[in-house]
C-alpha cells in the first residue's frame, strides 16, 4: 500500500532537471529502438545501475548520465517524449505548477562543439531541442491540467555554449522558457568567472531574462557569493553551504533570496553531511524564502514526497511549514506577475 503523503495539497517545484527525470520504461524502449546498448535490458535492473541507494560524490553522481543520456539524445520522438511524460509525472505528485531545466545543448548532436556523449553528427540543433521540449511541456500541460514552464542551463565546463542559451532564452522567452541556469560540476575552479558565463548573465540581466545559478551545493560559500554579486543570481540552487558565512548568510536573509532546497538529493551526492544539522533547518528557523525539490528523481529514485517524508519525520517539519514553503516558491517563481498572482490566490484557496 503507497504511504500517505506527508504533504496531501497542491505544491510548488522550482528545482528539477528533466534529464534526471526519465522514466526508465523509456530509456529502455528508444534504446532498443535506436539499436543503442544500455547496461541493463529490465525496467527494474536499469533503475537499479541509474539509481543511488547510497551517497556518491558529485562527479560520481554526474557519471550517471552516460549510462542512459545517448540514448535520448539527438532522438526528436525522445526528446519530446519525455518532456510530456515529466508533465504526467509530476501532475500525478499533486505538483500544480513546475519549472523544470536542462541543458539544450546536451540533448542536441548538431550545431554542437564538443559533440555530448559521443554522439555521431545529426540533425538536431540546440534551437530544436528548446522546441521540442516546448511542444510537449505543452501537451502535457493540455493533458493533464498543471502549468509547466522551463529554464535552460549553461554549463560550467562549456562556457562557449552560454550566449547561445542566452539566445535561445531570448527568443523562446514565455514560450515556456522564463530563466537560465548555471548548472554542472561547481568543483571547477573558478567556474562562475568564466567569461562566457559572466557575459551571458549580464546579457540575461539587460534583457530582463531571469536568472538562477547552482552554487553552494557543494564547496564554499564564496561560489554563493559570485553567483549572487557577479551573475546576478534571483535565487540559489542549493545554496546549503551558505550558512558558513554568517554575514552571507544574513545578507541573502535580508534580501529575501530564494534557496532550491533539496533534501535528499543534498544526502545522496554528499552535498549534506548525515552527521550535522541540514541546512533546510536553519532556513526553516530562519524563516528563510525557500523549496522542497526533488533536483533528479530517476537517479535519487525518488518523488516528492520522498523530500516531504523526509523533511516531516526526520526534521519535524510540519503541515504549516509546508504551506509557507510553498507560498515562498510561488512567489519566487519566474512567472509574469499576473499569473504568479492567479497561483498564489489557488494556493491561499486550497491551503484554508
Amino acid at each position: 500500500m503507497a504511504q500517505t503523503p506527508a504533504f496531501n495539497k497542491p505544491k510548488v517545484e522550482l528545482h528539477v532537471h528533466l534529464d534526471g527525470a526519465i522514466k526508465p520504461e523509456t530509456i529502455l524502449y528508444f534504446g532498443k529502438k535506436r539499436g543503442i546498448a544500455l547496461p541493463a535490458d529490465t525496467v527494474e535492473e536499469l533503475r537499479n545501475i541509474i539509481g543511488m541507494d547510497k551517497p556518491l560524490s558529485l562527479p560520481g553522481f554526474l557519471a550517471k548520465f552516460d549510462y542512459y543520456m545517448p540514448v535520448i539524445a539527438g532522438c526528436r520522438e525522445a526528446i519530446k517524449r519525455i518532456a510530456y511524460e515529466f508533465v504526467e509525472m509530476k501532475a500525478k505528485e499533486g505538483v500544480v505548477y513546475v519549472e523544470v531545466r536542462y541543458s539544450p545543448h546536451l540533448l542536441a548532436n548538431s550545431k554542437v562543439d564538443p559533440m555530448p556523449w559521443n554522439q555521431t553528427e545529426g540533425d538536431v540543433t540546440p534551437d530544436d531541442v528548446v522546441d521540442l521540449v516546448n511542444q510537449g511541456l505543452q501537451e502535457g500541460e493540455q493533458a493533464f491540467g498543471i502549468k509547466v514552464r522551463s529554464i535552460l542551463c549553461c554549463m560550467r565546463h562549456q562556457p562557449s555554449w552560454s550566449l547561445e542559451v542566452l539566445e535561445l532564452c531570448k527568443k523562446y522567452n514565455q514560450k515556456t522558457v522564463v530563466a537560465m541556469d548555471l548548472a554542472g560540476d561547481v568543483t571547477i575552479e573558478g567556474s562562475s568567472l568564466f567569461p562566457g558565463h559572466v557575459e551571458a548573465y549580464e546579457g540575461a540581466v539587460k534583457n530582463g531574462i531571469h536568472r538562477t545559478v547552482h552554487a553552494g551545493e557543494v564547496g564554499s560559500p564564496e561560489v554563493v557569493r559570485e553567483a549572487v554579486d557577479i551573475l546576478k543570481t534571483e535565487r540559489v540552487g542549493h545554496g546549503y553551504h551558505t550558512i558558513e558565512d554568517e554575514a552571507l548568510y544574513n545578507r541573502l536573509l535580508k534580501e529575501n533570496m530564494h534557496f532550491e532546497v533539496c533534501p535528499w538529493s543534498s544526502y545522496l551526492t554528499g552535498a549534506w553531511d548525515p552527521k550535522t544539522t541540514h541546512a533546510v533547518v536553519r532556513f526553516k528557523n530562519d524563516k528563510a524564502n525557500y523549496s522542497l525539490n526533488t533536483d533528479d528523481p530517476l537517479i535519487f529514485k525518488s518523488t516528492l514526497d520522498t523530500d516531504y517524508q523526509m523533511t516531516k519525520k526526520d526534521m519535524g517539519f510540519t503541515e504549516e511549514e509546508f504551506k509557507r514553503l510553498n507560498i515562498n516558491a510561488a512567489k519566487s517563481s519566474f512567472l509574469p506577475e499576473e499569473e504568479k498572482k492567479e497561483l498564489l490566490e489557488r494556493l491561499y484557496r486550497e491551503y484554508q
